[in-house]
């Protein structure tokens, strides 16, 4: 889906659900509400298969103003402290961004969804709780400025799943020593999947779902038979036959349809996820 600014994820998801008549509407990575871009759904029995799309990175488009701080680490929050930004040099900026670049242990927002002892971090935050989420580590594989026309900071990043691009503009003004946050985020990939191919929330139909072995797209293949594929679909495992690489995760195909996703043990693959239906 191509979100616009202002709805939730889950407003999203929402209108996706009774645009198709189908309650089992998933994602791979929400979006905060003042964010637009790509917002991956997964549909019906495709479901079952995002964990194997869960790791995919993220490509973002967005804005960092230096100078100012806030306590959601974007233009939502209340300003919690400013700081000059006036004597930051081009060679020093270019070299507080390329320290980021690679594995770095990030702390999420304050305001975000992670858990702190089983409740929201949000939630902690909201009731006037100082609330700090432990670091975890993340990769920045591309971090790009494509013009500083400061205080603002228009960049182009790649990042693993599970970053907090509000965190890396708040730990960038920081390590600037003038501190700083996310004015705009745009996502435009989600792994293989482009912005560009998107459609938005109220436009979507089912003609314009994609075929759910995108999800799969970078597992090695095992094409099966019709007794093959019965099996299959009611959990027997089948022959390995040939696969690819040694890797334990299979996709099934009968043709170009994906039968299932199955784990090689020995010589037989066993089915773990079936998306086929009889």
């Amino acid at each position: 889906m191509a979100k616009p600014a202002g709805p939730t994820s889950h407003d999203v998801v929402d209108i996706v659900r009774r645009a198709l008549g189908e309650q089992r509407v998933g994602h791979l990575g929400t979006l905060d509400p003042f964010a637009k871009g790509l917002l991956v759904l997964v549909v019906g029995r495709a479901t079952r298969l995002a964990p194997f799309a869960a790791e995919w990175p993220k490509t973002y488009e967005g804005v960092i103003r230096l100078g100012v701080t806030t306590d959601t680490d974007d233009l939502t929050g209340a300003v919690v402290a400013t700081a000059p930004w006036m004597g930051i040099t081009p060679a020093q900026l270019a070299d507080v961004i390329g320290s980021f670049r690679g594995v770095y242990e990030q702390r999420p927002p304050a305001y975000s969804a992670v858990k702190i002892d089983g409740e929201r971090a949000y939630r902690r935050a909201r009731r006037g709780e100082v609330v700090e989420p432990a670091p975890r580590p993340v990769e920045i594989y591309e971090f790009e400025i494509l013009e500083a026309a400061v205080p603002d900071l228009q960049f182009r990043a790649t990042v693993s799943a599970g970053t907090y691009v509000r965190s890396l503009a708040r730990d960038i003004g920081a390590k600037l020593g003038c501190g700083a946050h996310l004015t705009a985020l745009r996502r435009t990939a989600v792994g293989p999947l482009l912005l560009a191919d998107a459609v938005a929330p109220e436009a979507v139909t089912k003609a314009a779902l994609q075929d759910a072995a995108v999800l799969v797209a970078d597992m090695p293949r095992r094409q099966v038979d019709k007794k093959e594929r019965d099996a299959v679909l009611h959990g027997r495992p089948i022959a390995s036959g040939q696969t690819a690489d040694g890797r334990r995760q299979i996709a099934i195909f009968a043709g170009e349809e994906l039968v299932a996703v199955a784990e090689q043990v020995g010589d037989l693959l066993k089915p773990r996820v079936v998306v086929a239906e009889d």
